[in-house]
Parts: C-alpha cells; structure tokens; sequence
C-alpha cells in the first residue's frame, strides 16, 4: 500500500449513527482489539475521520496504534514531497491536524498524560507543546506566504509573454502524470501509488494550431480530502486557478468512475474553478476489453460536447500509456483556448527577412509559399501574438 504498510485483516461495519466516544461502539471495539490480537498488527487504520476524543479512546482500549483516514493521507503525503514548498505544506497540515489532538496521547508523547494528582505538571506540559506547535505553525505559514510570493512572481514573468496554461486535475491515480509525461516528453515520475504528485509541474507544448500552452501537473484529489490538505496546498493548486483550461483526467476502467468524478468536481468548487472550460479525459483505454474499447471510443467521439459541467468543452478517450488518443486531446484543447486566438493572413516578406521567415516556419503553418522576385508571399494561419508582429508584411487578414 501506498503508506508502506500490509493489510492483514479487515473489518466492515454499518450502524445507523456513529457513536461519540468510539465510533464504532464497545463491542466492536472489543472484536477489532481480538483480531488486532491475533494477528499480531501493528496499526489499526479508520477509514473515517476521528474526533480526539474517540482516538483517545481507541488508543486506550486496543493493543496498538490507532490512525484515522487524514492521518493515513498526511503520511503518504510527506512521504512523497520532494520540494520545500511540498514539505512546508504536509508540515503545515500535519501541525493543524496535530493541534487538538495533543491531550492524552500517552502513547506517543509520555510526558502529556494527565490524571488525579499529576494535572498541573500535565497542563503545563500541554501547554508548552501547543504553544511550540502554534509558533511553528505560524513560521510555516509565514515560509508558505514566501513561496506563494516567489510563485506570483513567476506567474507574472510568465503573463508577460502570454502563454496560456492549461492544468491536469483529476483523481489520484488517474494517470495524470503518464498523460504529462506523453504529451510534453517529460520524465516526471509517474506511479500507481497514491498522491505521486505533490508539487506543480509546467513544461511548453506546441498545439496543432502551432500555439504554444504551459502544462500543469498537479496534486490528485481524493473523496473527503481533508480541508486542512485543501487549505495547505492552495499554493500548489493556484495553478488551477490560474489555468485557462482543465484537463480532468477520468480512470475509464475504473467502475468507481462517476463517484470519483463527484469528488474532484467538489474540490474544483472550493477552488472556484467550476466555470472554467473542462475537457473530460478518459484516461486507461487500453485496459478495456478489445470490443468494449471500441464501443466506448465511438460513443465518446459521438457526443464530443460534455455535459458534465457549465464551461465543459469536450470529452476525448485515450491511453496516456500508448499514447492513443493523444491528437485528439491537442485537437480538443485548442478549439477550448480562447485567448491568443488563430488568424489567417496573406503575408509578403522580402527574401533577406530570414529571422522573419524563420519565425512564421516556427510559429504558423504556412498554407502556401510562391516566390516573387526577392519576395516570398506566404498564405498563413498563426497566434494572433504573433501575427501581430508582422503586420508589416501582411497584404490581407480576416
């Protein structure tokens, strides 16, 4: 598993309310703390948030450590950060997950526990490690605003030469990262393990239309994530925000499909992003069944036009493995680009302009080339960016 542990043994459990001192009520409690027993399990893992008062509890009735779903996702997630910036931002949401649960951890911080006879030292030890974990929370933050600095400063060096960019969101492990890898010739890592990706990636990619577009690789979402996680990573994920267009990056094998697209429209609501143009990518192709794969390619072809949400442009079928489908995604993206729109021109440019004409090779296609004496006259289609630049060469625009 992703955390680098071995399931050992599972237990499910329905009840209509959960209870407020366990969760889970004594006699489960009882019958987790046998089978923990039994097999000799280092960790009992909740897939539910605790209180901490119910991981008091817990902690105090079975025979080893107790974590709850957040602080599975919180170790993943400092397992993963590689930057400064991503450790800063597991640091800051581990610290505020940490804050209120300091009471009573006797088993991993002997010097809290409190009790008849022994309050005062207790408080005053709780007392000083919150004030120690509030006074680093306060410097993280503080490390965090410089970094969301240095990132804006970025954004803008970037916004001088308008170069739109367009950002991968989806799921955690829906492939994002082997999609980037295919599209930009990058070789960053791509893994099934949850949460690969911590920190925001860019690389230029060139657009059928010659555009040039940054793309973004970002963090993966997850049912429930945790708003401490959200709050955290809001560095990282200004990179949504600014993105002109979404890539949603859908699992097309996954029969968790439609949930998991719930879950990352959620976030993208948080982040405010849900008007953003969106182009649905159904990602995994090459898992389906040969007949299936084709079925569902026609269908999604068919129906180009998304559904899902205000803004969608499209929906496009590949595998970012084989790259299949791959040209139809750069087709899709730059029919949802708005700015920096495609132009069409009749330009004459004098034969010893060859920065000029080596320009127009690299940033246009060039429809036709007739040579007239020391004049080259070219029939166009480029950036509107760059077509502007040689309007002193052009003899009819529309």
């Amino acid at each position: 598993m992703s955390a680098g542990g071995y399931v050992v043994a599972e237990v499910l459990q329905r009840r209509p309310h959960p209870d407020p001192a366990t969760l889970i009520g004594s006699g489960k409690v009882e019958e987790i703390a046998g089978i923990a027993a039994s097999v000799n399990a280092d960790l009992v893992l909740f897939d539910h948030d605790l209180s901490p008062t119910q991981l008091r509890n817990l902690e105090r009735l079975l025979p080893c450590r107790v974590l709850d779903r957040t602080q599975l996702i919180l170790d993943i997630f400092a397992r993963h950060a590689r930057t400064r910036e991503g450790q800063l931002q597991v640091e800051l949401a581990q610290l505020q997950y940490m804050l209120p649960r300091l009471a009573g951890r006797g088993k991993q911080m002997s010097q809290l526990g409190g009790g008849i006879g022994t309050r005062g030292p207790g408080e005053t030890q709780l007392e000083t490690d919150r004030r120690k974990i509030q006074r680093r929370i306060d410097q993280v933050k503080l490390d965090l605003e410089s970094v969301r600095t240095v990132r804006k400063q970025q954004r803008q060096r970037r916004e001088a030469v308008p170069v739109p960019t367009v950002a991968l969101v989806g799921y955690t492990n829906a492939g994002k990262s082997t999609l980037f890898n295919t599209l930009t010739g990058a070789h960053v890592l791509s893994s099934s393990r949850m949460f690969a990706t911590l920190d925001p990636k860019l690389r230029a990619i060139e657009l059928p239309s010659r555009r040039k577009v940054l793309l973004s690789d970002t963090v993966g979402f997850i049912r429930n994530l945790p708003h401490t996680l959200v709050t955290s990573f809001r560095a990282t994920l200004e990179e949504v925000g600014q993105a002109e267009v979404l890539l949603h990056v859908r699992d097309a094998s996954s029969t968790y499909g439609e949930e998991q697209k719930a879950q990352v429209e959620k976030v993208l609501g948080e982040l405010e992003v849900l008007a953003k143009p969106r182009i649905e990518v159904l990602n995994k192709i090459d898992r389906l069944p040969e007949d299936e794969r084709a079925t569902f390619v026609s269908r999604t072809n068919a129906h180009p036009k998304s559904k899902s949400a205000p803004g969608a442009a499209a929906s496009v079928a590949l595998s970012a493995l084989t790259g299949e489908g791959s040209d139809a995604l750069l087709l899709a993206i730059d029919e949802a680009l708005k700015s920096d729109p495609i132009v069409e021109a009749e330009l004459r440019v004098p034969q010893h302009e060859g920065a000029v004409l080596a320009a127009i090779d690299a940033g246009m296609i060039v429809h036709s080339r007739e040579y007239e004496g020391n004049m080259v006259r070219l029939s166009v289609s480029g950036p509107a960016s760059l077509m502007g630049r040689m309007r002193r060469f052009r003899t009819r625009g529309k």
